[in-house]
């Protein structure tokens, strides 16, 4: 069951990118429609919780949720969703995969904490997979709305990683909050976030919602992408602890960019595919020492302890 969950939301999310593509293409404002997405999913997820006891409104007015959605969800889907006007649902996966990389750089150079120097190596190797990843557009083969794409992606990273790091510091202080609970109320501050931003920056239409493309990836994202993507995340951490879940960052961007080729006839050339190998080797590198620790743990023996 354990290896099953995490196929799944690495095929999951290794689709929801091309998703976003689809509707954004299909004219379907793009802070408007990560809004709607998020702020559905966790509205329902988090009335689900609080009908199971689990889930205080309260925990809805608390500004560590505040700071949290402005991270995980309003900062980094904000620039995912724009960016992805300009470039492909594959490219802007594997930018995705950079988070680890920008959570190190944080903690080394806002937090002050030592880094060893296998991660320090990986940030590189990352950073040097992101230069390879935009040659085509360095060479002149891309507009330049595409490279302001790719650097406001990698920006949407630098909110997620602030996200993560934050959410690890205060998480104490959200008491016995689920992690679904927690992640439910964060989506709908954030969604709010992106409602509110649509509504200032983008013209008010309804055309997009008569196109059946653009509201059929809505819906996608909502349920699969959102809702069953994200519980699942989040069983497997509870089944397994939070290292084994979070390498589908490894897998999905492939699964994006080889959707992206031959469902949707995205742009590729073999220094995509280095630039994402590269990316990869750094993200792995950065987290070599978690990866050696679940290899010596298979995570279907450590589910056992939770039966």
């Amino acid at each position: 069951m354990v290896y099953a969950a995490y196929l799944t939301i690495c095929f999951i999310f290794g689709t929801t990118f091309l998703a976003i593509k689809i509707g954004v293409d299909e004219g379907f404002p793009p802070f408007l429609s990560a809004g709607i997405r998020f702020f559905v999913a966790g509205l329902i997820l988090f009335l689900w919780m609080a009908w199971r006891k689990k889930a205080s409104f309260s925990l809805l007015l608390k500004k560590e949720m505040m700071i949290t959605g402005m991270c995980l969800t309003f900062g980094t889907f904000a620039t995912i969703y724009w960016a992805e006007q300009y470039i492909s649902s594959g490219i802007a996966a594997v930018l995705c995969a950079t988070a680890p990389l920008m959570i190190v750089i944080i903690q080394t150079t806002v937090l002050k904490q030592k880094s060893s120097r296998l991660g320090f190596i990986g940030c590189v190797v990352g950073l040097l997979g992101v230069v390879l990843l935009t040659l085509p557009s360095l060479k002149g083969e891309m507009h330049v709305n595409w490279l302001i794409g790719c650097i406001v992606v990698l920006l949407g990273q630098v909110f997620y990683a602030s996200g993560s790091v934050y959410m690890k510091h205060i998480s104490h202080r959200m008491g016995d909050a689920s992690p679904v609970t927690l992640n439910a109320a964060q989506m709908i501050l954030g969604g709010l976030m992106l409602i509110g931003l649509s509504l200032v920056t983008e013209p008010v239409s309804f055309e997009a919602f008569s196109s059946v493309p653009a509201v059929s990836s809505v819906l996608y994202l909502i349920v699969v992408g959102s809702m069953i993507g994200h519980s699942l995340y989040y069983w497997l951490v509870i089944k397994t602890g939070p290292v084994f879940p979070s390498t589908w960052l490894y897998v999905a961007p492939f699964i994006a960019l080889t959707l992206g080729v031959l469902l949707y006839n995205e742009f590729f050339s073999w220094t995509t595919v280095l630039g994402g190998l590269t990316i990869v080797a750094g993200v792995l590198m950065v987290n070599a020492n978690h990866l050696l620790r679940l290899l010596r743990k298979s995570p279907v023996s450590k589910t056992t302890s939770y039966q």
